[in-house]
């Protein structure tokens, strides 16, 4: 259900956005509410707290024919609509003087819409207490498998999101849930410590959380078996990616490179190579709210631009980039629909979404067998890249040896796969028939500014460095 609050400040937002339009080319206002419940269970303690997204504010966009400014205030009523729109002006007075870069181009697109969105739970969360109860039997029968389990952690997070966007002609509202269950099993032999974690992402409280339970003894067996686990001998591999490592390898190998605020700064090569190869011919990428159902899919983003799928890569060459409204603007670019804010008091900036590489052909029995000498890496740890330089490192929580077509049974932890961008996705050779996209991340722009994202696909069989 849509904030009852936003719906209160609907009326007053849209007097101060007509108000402040006889002033000024170009305004909109973002008004977002996100609300829910976190609950972690552990061994030692049980804890309940609003969801980590939780934030209520507004955001004024102005564009006064030389370039854009923002004003971010937590609240709107009658007695404070003068003061705020006061507060607007002084702003951009404040920043109108010689030393200000010019933002070449017009003001942005306006197009007439008035449209509401919703995108309901499917079903009935459970209450806090009901989790707790049931959380609280899971972490029992984790400690009842293993006497190697030290440690229990069980979360889950829901969260509403309300958000609506004003102008001088668009009015939105969207309305959209996401729930996320966890469980993490830590294991310790004298002074090894390890931890597996799984999870269930959707849209659907009850069946996360019930759907939990049948995680648990994969979470125990993996936690067992990584105390045995070595490290990797470095060098370069043939690898399989699971559906997480091969988001990895979307999210970190060439989604931030095509992010276009970064071709306006010309810190990414990636502006050098549209229409260009960058990949394999088997390779097509995606990104994009309306791309996929997952924790990234919106109706319109915070710039008022509704959803898309935006192809990138298609039969290995770089189509396009993705990229927000003003940058867009700048280089002459319909925005993708991905200018996204960590919070109202934030700027927005090209971000991604939900990033994902297509399905193959291949069977994954059939790519394992093809693998003289090599590893499938599993479940994503961390990941950065250079969108400059077009280097990057990943990690991957895990990796199981290969050797003549079969696993070995030897497990090797952690695993970081590193290189060239380019060189990793030319060496793609088989790709999978199966998809899943993995909806429970969180990505910085650069070390901070933080926004939900997702990111999957198939298997992929490359070829790597790792150490």
């Amino acid at each position: 259900m849509f904030s009852k609050y936003l719906n209160n400040k609907h009326d007053i937002c849209k007097q101060l956005v007509d108000r402040l339009s006889s002033k000024f080319e170009y305004v909109s206002l973002l008004g977002k509410q996100i609300e829910g419940d976190n609950v972690r269970v552990t061994t030692f303690n049980t804890s309940i707290n609003d969801t980590m997204e939780a934030q209520c504010g507004f955001v004024v966009k102005v564009f006064n024919g030389k370039a854009y400014s923002e004003y971010s205030f937590s609240d709107i009523d009658e007695n404070s609509i003068d003061e705020i729109e006061k507060k607007v002006i002084e702003t951009v007075k404040e920043l109108d003087d010689d030393s200000l870069l010019e933002i070449s181009g017009k003001a942005l697109e306006d197009e007439p819409l008035v449209k509401d969105f919703s995108r309901p739970m499917l079903s009935e969360p459970y209450s806090v207490n009901e989790i707790i109860d049931k959380y609280s039997s899971y972490k029992d029968y984790i400690h009842q498998k293993s006497d190697k389990i030290v440690q229990a952690v069980l979360v889950y997070e829901r969260y509403e999101t309300s958000s609506m966007f004003i102008s001088r002609n668009r009015d939105l509202k969207q309305n959209f849930s996401w729930c996320l269950a966890v469980v993490i099993a830590v294991s310790k032999r004298d002074n090894n410590i390890k931890m597996a974690r799984k999870y269930i992402a959707c849209n659907d409280p009850r069946a996360a959380v019930d759907g939990l339970k049948d995680k648990l003894d994969s979470a125990v067996s993996l936690a067992e078996e990584l105390l045995d686990s070595t490290m990797i001998e470095p060098g370069v591999y043939d690898i399989i990616t699971n559906p997480s490592i091969t988001g990895l390898i979307a999210h970190e190998a060439f989604g931030h490179g095509v992010e276009m605020d970064m071709f306006l700064k010309k810190r990414a090569r990636a502006r050098k190579y549209i229409n260009k190869p960058v990949a394999s011919s088997l390779v097509n990428m995606h990104d994009g709210a309306a791309a996929t159902y997952s924790c990234a899919s919106y109706f319109f983003d915070d710039e008022g631009t509704l959803a898309q799928d935006t192809l990138i890569i298609k039969n290995g060459i770089l189509q396009t980039g993705i990229c927000d409204a003003v940058s867009g603007a700048q280089l002459g670019h319909k925005s993708t629909g991905n200018g996204r804010r960590e919070s109202a008091n934030r700027k927005a900036y090209t971000r991604m979404t939900n990033t994902f590489f297509e399905s193959g052909t291949d069977k994954l029995e059939d790519m394992i067998k093809s693998v003289k000498h090599g590893y499938m890496l599993f479940d994503t740890n961390n990941g950065m890249e250079d969108p400059k330089n077009w280097n990057i490192q990943c990690t991957a929580e895990y990796g199981r040896e290969i050797k003549d077509g079969k696993f070995t049974g030897k497990i090797v932890s952690p695993v970081v796969m590193s290189g060239y961008v380019p060189d990793l996705l030319m060496s793609i050779s088989m790709i999978s028939d199966d998809f899943e996209v993995l909806g429970s991340g969180h990505c910085g722009k650069g070390h901070k500014e933080w926004v939900t994202v997702s990111d999957g696909g198939p298997c992929l069989k490359a070829r790597c460095k790792l150490g």
